[in-house]
């Protein structure tokens, strides 16, 4: 598999990640893949509650 495939691929599975509720530290990537796979988790992860700091 090429490298933009392999991108994509792993922005999708830290989307799926993000989804299901995983914490972020599940991510099994490293460097340039795992930057791509935390983008993956950011655009679909719930936000964090930081509880009452507003």
């Amino acid at each position: 598999m090429g490298a933009r495939e392999d991108i994509v691929r792993a922005m999708q599975e830290g989307a799926e990640a993000g989804r299901r509720g995983d914490p972020p530290t599940v991510c099994p990537y490293r460097d340039l893949l795992r930057t791509a796979w935390i983008r993956g988790y950011a655009q679909t992860a719930p936000p964090l509650d930081h509880g009452d700091d507003a």
